[in-house]
């Protein structure tokens, strides 16, 4: 039996896969099939027009899919009700998968299963409540597995090491780190506020341009620095330990990848992130406000605060985009605003 397949670079495997979701064309009754070092063969049901690749080929024998996470659970007799209540949904970041079990019974047996389904993974951790604290750490347990939570993942080319039980990375902004390694140009000087093991600062160090990262907390800061060596920018990064108010910096865009960034949930909290970003931008200039916010207060809030600190400090605003990259908790969402500041 002979299968159609496309042949697209491996770190570019999950966003190919999500594109060709959309069009429809994925078939996954099929097994993703390594092609060589660098390239994998993802299964299709007939050649996509909107989703690039690099080409097509037959495939013999193709390879079934694997059971899902919900058919191995069956097998070790959970029954739909328990099932239910199984994550729906996990990330798997180099070695370990991170996923949330805060309903799910039996976690032990879902952590096992889910190494089961991915033969790459040796961990599992249990999200728990997110991140916490001025240095924003996580709050992760072990699961299943080795219990190794310092791994190195792979995303768009850009490898981030890091350890998961010590510093945060949120699997759903990965669309967002992408679209920032798009959005500058080469040579262009940029201030990442809050960059923890790089994010933001590395996809964009790596198209070229001139990005000062700052990073409180010590442990994120080390492997910020351990990034730049390892994705070859240290050139082009300069990492910075301390408060991100306290950096002095020209710069042609800014970053501010912290929710609060903009104040709090209560009205008139001023942090002075804001100001202090300002200060670095130069006219004419672009940055990017992350913000988490109710959906009842979509735009208002954010727009309200942005435009209100650019008022204060006597400086003229353009929004240019704004977008909800993901959900936050019930009701809330991260959003970003892009706008022009002269």
């Amino acid at each position: 039996m002979r299968s159609l397949a496309v042949v697209v670079p491996k770190p570019d495997s999950q966003t190919v896969i999500d594109g060709l979701e959309a069009e429809g064309v994925y078939d996954d009754r099929r097994k993703v099939r390594e092609h060589d070092d660098d390239h994998v063969e993802l299964p299709v049901t007939e050649e996509p027009d909107e989703v690039p690749f690099e080409r097509a080929i037959a495939q013999d024998d193709p390879d079934p899919r694997a059971p899902d996470l919900g058919d191995l659970l069956r097998e070790r007799g959970w029954t739909d009700a328990e099932r239910d209540r199984a994550p729906s949904s996990w990330a798997v970041l180099g070695s370990v998968i991170l996923a949330d079990f805060t309903d799910c019974p039996h976690p032990h047996e879902v952590g096992d299963a889910l190494l089961d389904l991915h033969g790459e993974a040796d961990t599992v951790l249990d999200r728990g409540d997110g991140v916490d604290g001025e240095h924003r750490e996580p709050d992760v347990s072990v699961v299943a597995g080795a219990g190794d939570t310092e791994t190195v993942h792979v995303e768009h080319g850009t490898r981030y090491a890091l350890d998961l039980a010590e510093v945060m990375f949120s699997p759903g902004n990965k669309a967002e780190r992408a679209r920032m390694g798009d959005a500058v140009e080469a040579d262009e000087r940029v201030l990442d506020m809050f960059a923890g093991v790089g994010y933001f600062a590395l996809p964009m160090a790596r198209a070229g341009a001139a990005v000062t990262a700052v990073e409180k907390n010590p442990t994120a800061f080390r492997f910020l620095v351990e990034n730049a060596q390892l994705n070859d920018v240290a050139g082009n990064l300069d990492a910075v330990l301390g408060d991100c108010r306290e950096v002095e910096a020209s710069a042609d865009r800014v970053v501010m990848g912290y929710y609060d960034a903009l104040g709090g949930p209560v009205a008139g909290e001023d942090p002075g992130y804001l100001a202090a970003a300002l200060d670095a931008l130069e006219p004419g200039g672009t940055v990017h406000v992350h913000a988490a916010v109710p959906e009842a207060e979509l735009w208002d809030r954010p727009l309200g605060r942005l435009r209100e600190g650019c008022e204060r400090a006597g400086r003229e605003v353009e929004v240019l985009d704004r977008r909800r990259v993901k959900s936050h908790s019930e009701g809330v969402f991260h959003v970003v605003l892009d706008a022009r500041v002269d």
